[in-house]
């Protein structure tokens, strides 16, 4: 997996999320109060320094860049992760816009502008999980990356039909969410966002384990079909 073009790409994006503190900073301050935590409702109940605040997301998104560069290296099913490197180098970029974008909203609202934390990051939700079904299809069976139940990981039958269906109820689900995040409804859209993660999560584990047992294939971690 050829990471050259993601260490770039993430080096590009906290070399930006730093531009944007630095200005941040300057604008309030380096120990200054600002808001660090939104409710669902999207105002503010938590503050911190504006250092912290505007110093976090660049940091996390850097611990992510490490991550994203270490699962190849660790990963048991390396063939299979190779094989799914362009969806695993899509979802890494992804996140990383995400990121980018989200620190935006923050270090905008430290400042003192008026800015729908909530409705953003919700709607980057949406269109991550959008990002994310589109390519789940194309996953191949591997012990980091994916929808990773007892039975996608001891079926290939259940991985692939699971991913199948994911992949589609992520699209439609993260549109929902993307619209949701418009209406301008915090609460509403946490709502959405709960539902529709919880929802997709039961749904994987109940769907992968009925093609886990219709699988003349299956295995199981322990060896024992």
């Amino acid at each position: 997996m050829n990471l050259r073009r993601f260490y770039a790409l993430g080096a590009v994006s906290v070399a930006i999320q730093l531009a944007v503190a630095v200005w941040g900073l300057a604008q309030v301050g380096f120990t200054a109060t600002v808001p660090i935590h939104w409710n669902a409702a999207g105002e503010p109940n938590g503050y911190g320094p504006a250092w912290v605040g505007f110093l976090l997301t660049p940091a996390i998104t850097a611990g992510l860049v490490v991550l994203f560069a270490l699962i190849p290296r660790i990963e048991p099913r390396r063939a299979n992760l190779l094989r799914s490197s362009a969806a695993y180098m899509t979802v890494a970029t992804a996140m990383l816009v995400l990121m980018l974008g989200v620190h935006v909203a923050v270090v905008l609202a430290g400042a003192g502008y008026s800015v729908p934390i909530t409705p953003i990051i919700g709607g980057g939700v949406g269109l991550l999980f959008m990002v994310l079904g589109n390519v789940m299809t194309t996953v191949r069976s591997n012990f980091m990356f994916g929808v990773r139940t007892p039975w996608t990981l001891t079926s290939d039958l259940a991985w692939d039909r699971t991913h199948r269906l994911v992949g589609r109820l992520w699209v439609v689900g993260g549109f929902v969410v993307f619209l949701s995040s418009l209406l301008g409804r915090s609460e509403l859209l946490v709502i959405v966002i709960l539902g529709f993660v919880i929802g997709s999560l039961v749904l994987a584990f109940a769907y992968s384990y009925q093609v886990w047992r219709s699988d003349p294939d299956r295995r199981s971690l322990g060896g024992d079909a």
